[in-house]
């Protein structure tokens, strides 16, 4: 990797590259406890109350510990937390592999979450060091690893989980290592990256300069919208496969080739978020994928086989795209706060996604698998909050405006 003075005012594309890399391996070896629930609910007899529970017990641990760990981490940085958190992982892939009771399974989700809450507030933290400038960019590169990782985590699990059973599992802690080497590698480029990134702290200080009150009320709204957004995203990642089974009758190797490609579909509408975002704006990029979704998750539970596929792409595309764009708002938003921020709309995601597909499970329970999707249409409409999103571009667009107005004339 390119030493930290080699990058200086660049973006370090070869650390982009190694986060978005490892955050990829974390995800897709999350995404194999979802992708598991047909398989796990079949064997140990769950229902859907207590599938929910155990995304309700990854998500905790993630969603609890992720802000918590931002906060400390801004005030004392700590390079090779990166490595503990891929090790964590690891640890929590091999319990699920050798749980024998839905106990244990619960533990197992549960030491997964402690590794997420340790990997992204950090690396989301070295992805901006690294932007060169580029924060949507950089956001947007780093979280297309983790989209992907989601995207591949129930197709390995269809090829490889499913016909070699739950066993199988403690295959994957073998990408964790992996992981955990390149991490080492990124830690330490960090390191000595961040000796610079002090220097420079005193210029990137001064914020939008709004009042406190405004400041918190803003970030309600974006995590308002962020509850909007993942709430739907569990509804589709946690019961989208059972929804297909019990609706089409198809199979659940079937139902994981779905799932497939409505996570790929969520991969490419995450990278082109971070960037549209540093070119129109973060909050155009919010209203235009959270209320942009409003018509096709109206239609999706009245859809047939044919377009239900069709329409969770449309979803994933587009909702997906809010993520990279809300992150980058709050982090622009309370300067100096990176690790914080991240961690606190990192947890909120997984927390209230696994609040959600608790919740949805007894939804399901009690009403059936589709009026789950009946209810969680009408979601998006929380999008039509962006409008109290002030407008704390406007100066930088103008300015992006005016520099390509003045290269255009040179031409």
């Amino acid at each position: 990797m390119r030493s930290s003075s080699a990058v200086a005012g660049t973006t370090a594309v070869s650390v982009l590259a190694a986060l978005s890399f490892c955050h990829m391996l974390n995800d897709m070896m999350q995404s194999l406890l979802a992708a598991m629930y047909p398989m796990l609910k079949r064997d140990y007899g769950l229902d859907f109350g207590q599938i929910g529970m155990l995304t309700l017990a990854f998500q905790f641990t993630a969603s609890l510990l992720q802000p918590l760990i931002g906060f400390y981490t801004d005030k004392h940085p700590k390079p090779f937390s990166l490595v503990a958190g891929m090790v964590s992982t690891f640890i929590g892939l091999l319990l699920l592999a050798s749980a024998g009771s839905y106990a244990l399974l619960l533990v197992g989700a549960a030491v997964i979450g402690v590794g997420s809450s340790v990997f992204h507030p950090e690396s989301s933290r070295v992805a901006r060091m690294a932007s060169g400038g580029r924060f949507g960019l950089a956001q947007s590169v780093f979280q297309v690893g983790g989209s992907s990782g989601q995207a591949f985590g129930p197709l390995l699990a269809a090829l490889i989980v499913v016909p070699n059973g739950q066993g199988s599992v403690a295959w994957f802690s073998a990408a964790a290592a992996i992981g955990a080497m390149i991490l080492y590698r990124v830690g330490q480029w960090y390191a000595e990256a961040r000796v610079n990134a002090v220097k420079k702290a005193a210029a990137v200080a001064a914020g939008p300069g709004l009042p406190r009150k405004k400041v918190l009320v803003t970030i309600a709204v974006l995590l308002t919208l962020v509850f909007s957004k993942h709430v739907y995203m569990a509804s589709i990642s946690s019961y989208y496969t059972f929804y297909l089974i019990d609706t089409f009758g198809v199979s659940v190797r079937e139902s994981q080739i779905y799932l497939f490609v409505f996570l790929g579909a969520v991969a490419a509408g995450t990278l082109i978020g971070g960037p549209v975002g540093d070119r129109v704006g973060r909050k155009a990029v919010i209203w235009c994928s959270i209320l942009g979704v409003l018509p096709f998750t109206l239609i999706l539970p009245y859809a047939n086989l044919f377009w239900t596929p069709i329409l969770t792409v449309l979803i994933g595309l587009i909702l997906a795209s809010a993520f990279s764009a809300i992150v980058v708002y709050g982090q622009e938003l309370v300067p100096g706060k990176v690790g914080t921020i991240a961690g606190l709309f990192f947890g909120a995601s997984f927390g209230l996604a696994g609040l959600g597909a608790a919740a949805l499970g007894q939804l399901a329970d009690w009403q059936g698998i589709r009026f789950v999707y009946v209810v969680c249409s009408f979601l998006p409409a929380l999008g039509l909050l962006t409008a109290f999103l002030p407008d704390i571009e406007r100066d930088k667009l103008a300015a992006r405006r005016a520099e390509r107005a003045a290269a255009s004339a040179a031409e």
